[in-house]
């Protein structure tokens, strides 16, 4: 099946039917990447409560608010579940940390993306080795960059097939489906804090602001780390 069959296949199921179907197509090549945000939550509750086949893990860039970690464990314990935890290379780390101090990522751009790239998306490339088709909790309405994305599409970045499956969920529903399902939550989403990632470079937003305005708040930039690219590529084989 290739990419355009996949994602007709995918787009007209709802979430739960199409991880329920990944689960059992892709089974040990298929993984979900979770942040514990309120999106990823819906998510693991699917795997969670049916016991699908797809591997759950997370990445620890070691600047987690205290609260992500606390709803990482609520959620192990609730649905009985493994989840992996991946970290930054422990010498890559230390050499910017040494060389340009805790905080280097406050100073520019590139010094920024520099940290991301070891924290996040180095850990993210040795996680997703061996897999098939990565699920992920991005929803359209989050960012411009997101709305250009589709349910199913090539992620040439990491040379993998990304399942979208709450692409189209509002806000809204995404809340509705955790209260319903008393879904464990972290408690910084009821202080303002919509988007959570390392401590130091997330804040609170305020009435009005975007979604993503809380995420290096000091940058004028895209508010992306680097993890989800948005690019026109040729369709490949599932």
């Amino acid at each position: 099946m290739n990419l355009v069959e996949l994602n007709h296949v995918l787009s007209r199921m709802t979430a739960s039917e199409g991880l329920a179907w990944v689960g059992k197509h892709f089974q040990s090549s298929a993984k979900f990447s979770t942040a514990f945000g309120m999106e990823d939550q819906v998510i693991t509750h699917f795997i969670g409560t049916k016991k699908l086949a797809i591997e759950v893990f997370t990445l620890d860039t070691g600047r987690l608010f205290q609260e992500t970690y606390d709803v990482m464990e609520l959620t192990r314990s609730r649905y009985n579940l493994d989840i992996t935890s991946y970290y930054p290379n422990q010498i890559k780390l230390q050499n910017m940390v040494s060389n340009k101090g805790p905080n280097s990522f406050y100073h520019s751009v590139e010094n920024r993306k520099e940290c991301c790239f070891i924290r996040k998306i180095e850990p993210l490339k040795r996680a997703l080795a061996n897999t098939k088709i990565w699920v992920t909790g991005i929803r359209a309405e989050q960012s411009i960059n997101r709305k250009q994305m589709n349910v199913v599409e090539w992620d040439e970045q990491f040379q993998v097939i990304k399942y979208n499956p709450l692409l189209n969920w509002s806000l809204e529903e995404v809340e509705a489906f955790l209260n319903v399902n008393n879904v464990p939550v972290n408690t910084l989403h009821a202080k303002g804090f919509p988007s959570i990632g390392c401590a130091p470079c997330t804040r609170a937003i305020m009435p009005g602001e975007d979604i993503r305005a809380g995420r290096w708040w000091w940058e004028n930039s895209n508010k992306e780390c680097g993890l989800h690219q948005t690019k026109e590529v040729s369709v490949r084989a599932a």
